[in-house]
């Protein structure tokens, strides 16, 4: 069994309960209330910023250069084409780009990329790596999962939401992503397979609070 196979069973319960979210119903069946979404996607814009920036780490640290490629490759995507395809996908809900810019870091939001980013910062390269895989992974599933059930006829935002990660071409980055994280795991020591545990449990349920996070509309006390 691969570690990505053996921790996937560790946390089975935890991602049926993330995937089973009233927040990823709602996006499901199109009726999830429009303000709530609004304030997930302009969280997960400022998120993809710092998620960038940990990729950015993920070329410094990887141990040969077809892994670095894939890293920088990642990292270009992100700032030159997935980024103007948030902002035009955010106005299709009357979100400008000064309104992403001038987006700030939900309570939720500040602590899950301040754990990523330490991670990558102070951790092993399989660390920084079993980090990221519960959010690039975790996305295909969802985005798969509610594409088998079928897109919201009623909702045309979510659905086009659900298309976008339900695609081979993502499902093609999870997958790359996934067999970096089995590969690193094949030869890591049982320190650094525990702390990659560690790393990718914590994010998975960072991603499950992420979508209570939307679903709750958290932010700041005043």
């Amino acid at each position: 069994m691969s570690f990505c196979e053996e921790i996937e069973n560790e946390s089975a319960l935890q991602r049926e309960a993330m995937a089973n979210h009233p927040f990823v119903r709602g996006i499901g069946d199109g009726t999830l209330p429009l303000d709530r979404f609004r304030h997930f996607i302009t969280q997960d814009y400022v998120y993809v910023v710092d998620f960038a920036r940990c990729l950015a780490l993920g070329v410094a640290k990887a141990p040969d250069l077809e892994t670095m490629g894939w890293f920088a490759r990642a990292v270009d995507y992100i700032l030159n084409t997935e980024m103007d395809l948030h902002r035009s996908y955010c106005a299709g809900f009357g979100i400008t780009e000064a309104d992403l810019d001038a987006t700030k870091h939900a309570p939720t939001t500040y602590s899950y990329t301040s754990y990523l980013l330490r991670v990558a910062h102070q951790g092993s390269f399989g660390e920084l790596v079993a980090s990221l895989l519960p959010c690039i992974w975790g996305y295909w599933q969802v985005g798969k999962r509610l594409a088998d059930q079928g897109e919201p006829e009623n909702a045309p935002g979510y659905a086009k939401w659900i298309r976008m990660y339900a695609a081979s071409e993502f499902q093609a980055v999870a997958e790359e992503a996934r067999s970096i994280c089995d590969r690193v795991a094949s030869t890591a020591g049982p320190a650094e397979i525990a702390a990659m545990k560690e790393a990718y449990i914590t994010c998975t349920r960072y991603e499950q609070a992420f979508w209570e996070m939307g679903w709750t509309l958290q932010d700041w006390p005043v």
